[in-house]
């Protein structure tokens, strides 16, 4: 039985690691926290219940999938719930838009806003599906390990005008502003700039309208918990505190993992879910990287950061949605500050998470949990986030307390934040970036870390950074070896 080592345990390690033991290796698990779930972790405070981080949850399926690997059944391991609206979207004029799965509440939303964008919407829908056949369908299972997996669909991309921007590509079809926003702020849920992702994220619109946004009973780390669970039952390794030092190579090939309390472990296969950038710079000698060297990784563009706060309040807010995003009154000029000229900025969008609304037992009785999100340039911006963290929390607060948490100050019962500094210490991100490289034309599908390194014979990768169309969502990993 070949031995198999995995780095992380992220959605992505641990969809791994049971594919791997499915496929008859012996897989040990390694995470370097004190909990599984990486990014997907969880924070407890004063019987308050936070995500620390994915909280949206697409397809399924693909969880489905893990599970009858092993002729098991994932309701018997956690409950996903069906949310809607997907999400509300709420402008600075006192507008919103509830974007919903229903065809026909959807038009009346449209419509609300400008009649005549309804029929130029259907046909936005039918781009996305033409876009989501060739870019997922096909794709999903693509690791573009050669050039020519990715040129064989580039005449297809080409007829669907994926190469433009996603947002130049939805002005096509939509001539209201507000709702332009509604329709392109999602390449920001995978790092990316709606005015340069290319055109072909636009199949995450009909990846949502076709399998819906769920919500996992008990918080996302229910499904984290459901997976080590069934690692456990077929004999996979997870071993926590566990943080890996080095990858040890020889004559090119991955032999094994060194820890830093200096425990080696052998292994035929390594897969990494963790940040590659940070793998090759860090675990890896110089001297094994041909492709990879220090220079061409920072050569890359990379993501945002995030800033991300928790608060609890001691009363509850029955009219808010479950995810709301509340856009701030500059769209395209805020997301230059952040993707280019790395400045904090003085105004804000942001994402809020209720999930008191789907399930109340993450809050102690009359009070609600909540997660508040704000896209910050990554560490790159040399931003003293020890002096500018506790300010801007302060700042969100006093906005969400003004305008959509009324009495917020007042009922607060817990609150913390974290900042591009957990991203870059705790999470062993590049530059703090919270999804790796930017999702551009240039650093998409081919052109972004492969799932199998060039370098180094046995080395895998998975998760947010790597190629496929892993990076879509952290939670849909496929790893094949």
């Amino acid at each position: 039985m070949s031995r198999a080592v995995v780095i992380g345990a992220g959605f992505g390690g641990l969809a791994a690691a049971a594919r791997l033991r499915a496929m008859g290796h012996q897989v040990t698990v390694l995470e370097a926290g004190n909990q599984p779930g990486g990014r997907a972790r969880a924070f407890e405070r004063e019987g308050f219940h936070f995500d620390a981080g994915p909280t949206v949850i697409t397809a399924p399926y693909l969880f489905d999938e893990l599970f009858e690997l092993f002729g098991k059944n994932r309701q018997d391991y956690f409950d996903l719930a069906p949310v809607d609206p997907f999400y509300r979207v709420c402008f600075p004029d006192g507008r919103h838009f509830d974007y919903v799965g229903d065809d026909e509440r959807l038009f009346e939303e449209i419509s609300r806003f400008n009649p005549s964008d309804v029929v130029g919407y259907k046909r936005l829908v039918e781009h996305s599906q033409r876009i989501f056949d060739v870019g997922y369908t096909q794709l999903v299972d693509a690791d573009f390990s050669r050039f020519g997996d990715m040129m064989r669909i580039v005449p297809d991309l080409i007829r669907l005008r994926a190469y433009k921007s996603l947002y130049g590509l939805v002005a096509q079809y939509i001539k209201d502003d507000a709702l332009r926003q509604v329709f392109t702020f999602q390449p920001l849920l995978i790092g990316g700039n709606p005015f340069r992702a290319p055109g072909i994220y636009l199949l995450i619109h009909w990846l949502e309208r076709k399998w819906g946004i769920h919500f996992a009973m008990g918080g996302t780390t229910a499904i984290v918990q459901g997976l080590t669970r069934l690692l456990g039952e077929v004999g996979v390794d997870v071993r926590l505190d566990a943080p890996v030092e080095r990858i040890e190579v020889n004559n090119g090939r991955a032999k094994g993992v060194l820890l830093e309390d200096g425990t080696f472990i052998d292994a035929d296969v390594v897969v990494s879910n963790a940040d590659p950038a940070m793998v090759y710079t860090k675990m890896l000698d110089p001297s094994v990287r041909r492709k990879h060297t220090d220079a061409s990784i920072a050569r890359k563009k990379y993501s945002m950061s995030l800033f991300v706060g928790y608060f609890g309040t001691n009363k509850t807010y029955p009219d808010l949605a479950h995810h709301s995003i509340l856009l701030g009154p500059r769209y395209r000029e805020l997301l230059t500050d952040i993707f280019d000229r790395k400045k904090l900025a003085d105004d804000f969008s942001l994402y809020l998470h209720a999930p008191t609304r789907t399930d109340p037992s993450l809050a102690p009785a009359g009070g609600e949990s909540f997660y508040v999100l704000s896209p910050v340039p990554n560490q790159q911006s040399g931003i003293d986030w020890s002096v500018e963290g506790p300010r801007y929390m302060d700042r969100i607060l006093d906005a969400l307390d003004a305008e959509h948490l009324p009495g917020l100050r007042d009922n607060l019962a817990t609150q913390f934040h974290v900042d591009p500094r957990y991203f870059e210490g705790e999470l062993r991100s590049y530059h703090g970036a919270a999804f790796g490289p930017e999702p551009t034309l240039r650093q998409s599908a081919y052109f972004r870390f492969h799932n199998r390194s060039e370098d180094i014979d046995g080395l895998y990768f998975v998760g947010a950074g790597a190629v496929s169309y892993t990076h879509l969502r952290a939670h849909e990993t496929k790893t094949r070896i």
